[in-house]
């Protein structure tokens, strides 16, 4: 068979997701704090939008729409009075239940590839703030080190190559890099990079320039003169500390009990990660996305928390002012392109509003238990429950309850949080992981010195109080949540009683 170039015509059928779409499915995932951000950037571009005022004359929008044809277009409407809850939806809500990450599921809608290029006055929603900034310290590891150098070093090449160490330390203080590097890198000598690691090692906070947890620790004991030879065996047999093998460690250096305490307690006074004290904070302080309380009828009333959420409105008197002054065709195309934009922003927002209200109400339902009588009445829930309850797509849902939080009154949660595995109970409903987690942590933290629990003991305690379990699966389950084994329990235990 030749080959050769020829030209051939072919129909598919392909899902594209068009400008707008891509937006509304980021608002959707967004949270209430980068939906503010969002809004603030959009009030800055489409001069149609404006925030909601407590004088909106409601009910007169809504006698102007009750007048007026469902079809009539959006700047009909706002030309006769009417506001954005009286304009068509061009934007179906069923076309954001689709999975566009794997392909699954199909698109109900295709009208959206008629709204040009609405959104553009958005703005690109992957340059929005990162929520949890980090604030940087008023002074840094660096600048509060170097500021020493200089008092201290009578040398000034000593000084320079002490200062390039400074910039090696990582956030704790510690020095990764090796000193033949570093001599080799500036072009000194051996000795003299030993000199100046010795001066970065002699700064406050003291511990940093240390290659290892054992340096970080005999640096701290020096400046304290505890660096004696019994303390300087217990340093270099931290490993041993770690496991709790206290008779080991005693006839290592050679003390009685007493000592030993003693040492113990000089020990645990010494900082591991002494630069973190120059380290930035973390901003961690969580906005809740959606309020939940008790109602009186013993239910719960589910509610956005509006204060994160301005309330977007096309600014009437703006666009018929604009509308009147503009002759020409490209004008008029712009103000209708920030007219259909206004339009979309606000009902995509609206629709954000519904699912995620939606959405909540399942959970809670779903989570009953757990709102009225705690974490040990946390069920297990996945996404696919939720997601055929209120009819809709496993990846919205997905979507809904990404980087949202929830108020109640046991506090505030994660929406992810009411999703966990279970294991199988007495009563066939089975429950959940972290409401097994939440057991386990309690039956050890009732354990006396005299009663360490083994996994073993613990699987059989909750057997009898109906949940299914293997020793591996308590194991499993102790160690995700932080926990040591019964032996290191019991180590523990004995160093803090010789402590």
């Amino acid at each position: 068979m030749a080959l050769g170039p020829r030209l051939d015509l072919r129909q598919s059928q392909s899902l594209v997701m068009t400008p707008q779409l891509q937006q509304a499915i980021k608002l959707l995932a967004a949270s209430n704090l980068e939906i503010e951000s969002f809004i603030a950037e959009a009030l800055e571009i489409n001069p149609l939008l404006d925030t909601a005022t407590p004088e909106a004359d409601e009910p007169q929008r809504g006698e102007v729409a009750a007048a007026l044809p469902e079809d009539t277009p959006a700047d009909q409407l706002i030309a006769l009075g009417g506001g954005e809850g009286d304009a068509p939806l061009d934007l179906d809500p069923d076309a954001l239940d689709h999975d566009w990450d794997t392909g699954e599921g199909e698109a109900r809608s295709s009208r959206d590839a008629e709204w040009g290029a609405a959104a553009a006055g958005g703005g690109d929603f992957g340059d929005a703030p990162d929520w949890e900034q980090l604030r940087a310290a008023e002074v840094t590891l660096a600048d509060h080190l170097e500021g020493q150098v200089g008092a201290l070093a009578a040398d000034p090449r000593i000084a320079l190559i002490a200062r390039h160490i400074i910039g090696l330390l990582d956030e704790a203080g510690y020095l990764a890099s090796a000193i033949d590097e570093i001599a080799d890198d500036l072009g000194v000598t051996h000795e003299e990079a030993e000199a100046a690691l010795v001066l970065v090692q002699s700064l406050d906070p003291g511990g940093v320039g240390a290659r290892n947890l054992a340096e970080c620790i005999a640096i701290q004991a020096r400046e304290a003169d505890r660096y004696d030879p019994c303390m300087a065996a217990l340093i270099a047999n931290l490993d041993l500390v770690a496991r709790g093998e206290v008779e080991r460690l005693k006839r290592l250096c050679r003390v009685d009990d007493e000592d030993f305490a003693d040492m113990l307690r000089e020990l645990r006074s010494y900082n591991p990660r002494p630069g973190l004290a120059f380290a930035p904070s973390v901003t961690s302080t969580v906005v809740p996305d959606i309020l939940i309380t008790a109602n009186n009828a013993g239910g719960w009333d589910i509610a956005l928390n509006e204060e994160t959420l301005p309330k977007l409105i096309v600014n009437r008197g703006y666009f018929l002012e604009l509308n009147a002054g503009v002759s020409d065709k490209q004008s008029q195309g712009w103000l209708k392109e920030k007219l259909a934009d206004a339009h979309w922003l606000i009902r995509a927002l609206d629709q954000r509003q519904k699912t995620i209200l939606k959405t909540a109400a399942e959970i809670v339902r779903q989570q009953d238990g757990f709102f009225r009588r705690g974490v040990a009445e946390l069920r297990p829930l996945t996404l696919r429950e939720v997601a055929e309850k209120i009819d809709m797509h496993e990846s919205t849902v997905s979507r809904v309850t990404s980087n949202k939080y929830l108020a109640c009154a046991r506090g505030t949660f994660e929406l992810k949080y009411f999703f966990t595995s279970g294991v199988a109970s007495a009563d066939g409903e089975g429950a959940s992981s972290a409401a097994i987690k939440a057991r386990i942590k309690a039956l050890i933290d009732g354990e006396t010195a005299k009663n360490i629990l083994s996994d073993q003991q613990l699987a059989e305690m909750l057997q009898k109080e109906g949940f299914d379990l293997a020793r591996r699966t308590v194991a499993k389950y102790r160690e995700a949540i932080g926990l040591g084994s019964s032996a290191e329990r019991r180590r523990a235990r004995k160093l803090a009683g010789a402590g």
